[in-house]
């Protein structure tokens, strides 16, 4: 394997991605199941939460089995088995959580169905350990978080059409009169995806992805005269990251899984309706990541200027086209191209440091949520799904930075980000809570917690990579995971 190559490895990179694109459906598609199964099994809105949580809690379970087979193995069990083995292995995991889906439906059981969930989670975050390092390392460091980027608009085309498809296969066309769903008809589209799963790890088994890692290896000194640094949590820049990645995640599930409740309760729509709009939130993350992506590219600078305009539009109209196809109406979504045009002034405005893109988009999403809060209509409901916009470029940022200079450490240090995905689940149940308290308007407070401590780490981290010598130009991000 050519590590850190002057150019990216194109046919290494490309079947890697596919992975990608399997989290997003899955991820984007609970936010279907989550009204589905309130109404199905009489939840309240923190028990319909646990749909979010059990995914997302087993990235960290997922994590810690890493840890504890590598550490009982004493050695990094990637650097034991593999890149390539390692995602195969992932999705064979996930694919065994999909059959779960077949006695959960047949015997009605709520616990059943997020077991099932709970296991395709992780065999998700073994994919995550393995693909997120191996993303940055299939080319040059400089454009690393590029490819992280790109890999994360590939996600986000996967958040787009994950809930359409979804809600067609339980609900139907989107001018069919059914607007009720049983828990027996979630489980062929899951089984469904579960063959997908088996099918790609097959294609990767022949694929070219490296066998075997060669990065992350060499020793690495504190700067500081007389010290070695022994582990990952040595290093303050990952320590708070990992905690950026916890609200990160947190914000950006919790605002779309409480989206459909909002939509019901507060503007009356029907669940089957609501599809469009939670594809609109995950297209946002497609649109901001593919945006980003342009600097991945070996080309000009004003070609790329250009496609900073272009690429978000393009995204876009994928999202568009999706919904046309879906047969759903598209004339609500019109306006939102100018709602693009913030996201596209500050990209700009970060001129490619991942710290103060950090700072810029935490702060929109900070405005974002406000105005969601204190407006109503539909007005709410595009502040709210701009919140995918201003989540879009956070991934790479934090994950760039907080790995930045970690060295032998990396695939430590990577475990442990991937760990903190948990937020995702367990801020959505917070969000859920405090909405049962309260109401759903009020409860988006908690994304607003979330992005103040990314404005903090924001700040925070630029001053400890600098005393480390690290300069954040070096380290540029122009987008999400």
């Amino acid at each position: 394997m050519s590590v850190n190559a002057k150019q990216t490895n194109w046919g290494q990179f490309i079947p890697l991605v596919t992975v990608f694109f399997f989290w997003g459906f899955v991820a984007a598609s609970n936010d279907i199941l989550i009204p589905v199964f309130k109404k199905a099994f009489n939840l309240t809105q923190t028990q319909s939460q646990m749909v979010s949580f059990a995914f997302y809690v087993a990235y960290t379970v997922g994590s810690l089995i890493y840890m504890l087979i590598s550490k009982g193995m004493k050695q990094d069990l990637i650097n034991k088995i593999g890149y390539k083995n390692g995602l195969i292995l992932g999705l064979l995991i996930s694919a065994a959580g999909t059959l779960l889906f077949i006695p959960a439906a047949n015997a009605g059981s709520f616990a059943l169905m997020i077991s099932g969930l709970f296991t395709v989670g992780l065999g998700f975050s073994l994919q995550q350990i393995v693909a997120n390092p191996l993303a940055i390392a299939l080319g040059p460091n400089e454009t690393g978080s590029q490819r992280l980027t790109m890999a994360g608009g590939i996600n986000n085309f996967g958040t787009t059409i994950g809930p359409l498809i979804v809600s067609f296969a339980i609900f139907g066309s989107a001018t069919a009169a059914n607007t009720e769903a049983s828990v027996e008809s979630v489980k062929i589209p899951y089984l469904i995806l579960g063959a997908a799963f088996v099918l790609v790890a097959l294609l990767l088994k022949f694929s070219p992805l490296p066998k075997a890692t060669e990065t992350n290896t060499a020793d690495t000194d504190d700067l500081q005269p007389g010290h070695h640094r022994k582990s990952a949590f040595a290093f303050p820049q990952l320590v708070l990251g990992m905690i950026a990645i916890f609200v990160y995640v947190g914000v950006e599930v919790s605002t779309a899984s409480n989206l459909p409740a909002y939509m019901e309760n507060n503007l009356g729509f029907e669940t089957k309706d609501i599809a469009p709009y939670v594809s609109l939130y995950w297209a946002s993350l497609m649109i901001g990541r593919w945006t980003g992506a342009v600097e991945a590219f070996d080309a000009g600078a004003g070609f790329k200027k250009t496609m900073r305009f272009i690429a978000p539009y393009l995204a876009f109209a994928v999202f568009l086209l999706v919904n046309f196809i879906a047969q759903h109406d598209l004339e609500p979504f019109y306006i939102y191209a100018f709602v693009i045009l913030v996201m596209i002034a500050a990209d700009i405005a970060s001129k490619g440091n991942p710290a103060r893109m950090l700072l810029i988009f935490s702060c929109l999403g900070i405005l974002a949520l406000l105005i969601g809060m204190l407006t109503s209509g539909m007005v709410s409901v595009y502040a709210f799904t701009s919140v995918g916009l201003f989540c879009s470029t956070l991934w790479p940022c934090i994950f760039a930075l907080a790995i930045n200079g970690l060295g032998k450490h990396t695939n430590e240090g990577s475990g442990y980000l991937i760990m903190m995905i948990m937020g995702g689940g367990i801020v959505s149940l917070l969000q859920g809570y405090i909405a049962d308290l309260t109401n759903i308007h009020f409860s988006y407070i908690v994304g607003i917690v979330c992005f103040a401590y990314l404005a903090f780490y924001a700040v925070r981290v630029t001053g400890i990579l600098r005393a480390q010598g690290i300069e954040l130009d070096k380290v540029k991000t122009e987008g999400g995971h």
